[in-house]
């Protein structure tokens, strides 16, 4: 018990707080920036939520996504092409959105335990996508009656590789921007 308490008051912490909100507004401005080329648009909102993983750790980084998710709940327009709302979570594009939570977790999970091995981080960021995927191709077929293979065709083969590239380059500069972040901000 003693062990839980103390990483719940490092998790809470100043400038644990400060940088989960500084990257929950990173990922506010990000996110609405997108090019619509289907139902889901190419966006910056999982190369957001990969770097806070990288600087900030599996559960501050989902904690991040998840302030960043009740933001767009309540209405402002921080989702993909400046739209929030109910409607937008509950819409055939939704899942993808809540698919971001298992992403976090998993994609963090990856980083803390191989952060010294790139390979190992980016099959993690991979594989934490392919959550992400499933959990949106999933709502997306039930709310527009779309078969599997098409819902792939027209939500996830489009934005696969531009979130390879997004993948790779966080893996490759995510160490580094995390390095000089903790350099400059060592209680972080």
């Amino acid at each position: 018990m003693k062990k839980q308490m103390t990483q719940n008051q490092k998790l809470f912490t100043l400038p644990a707080m400060a940088m989960m909100a500084l990257f929950a507004a990173i990922t506010c401005i990000l996110a609405p920036l997108s090019i619509s080329i289907g139902p889901v648009p190419i966006s910056f909102t999982n190369l957001a939520i990969y770097f806070s993983l990288y600087l900030l750790g599996w559960k501050e980084g989902t904690i991040t996504y998840c302030v960043y998710l009740l933001i767009g709940l309540i209405g402002l327009p921080v989702f993909s092409g400046f739209t929030g709302g109910v409607g937008k979570l509950a819409g055939p594009t939704g899942g993808y959105l809540i698919g971001f939570i298992p992403m976090s977790m998993i994609c963090g999970f990856f980083i803390e335990k191989f952060h010294k091995k790139i390979y190992l981080c980016v099959i993690g960021m991979i594989l934490g996508t392919m959550v992400a995927y499933t959990f949106g191709t999933i709502w997306f077929c039930y709310s527009t009656g779309t078969g599997v293979v098409p819902a792939l065709g027209l939500c996830v083969f489009p934005v696969l590789p531009g979130d390879l590239v997004k993948i790779v380059l966080t893996g490759i500069a995510g160490p580094f921007v995390a390095g000089q972040i903790k350099k400059a901000v060592p209680a972080a």
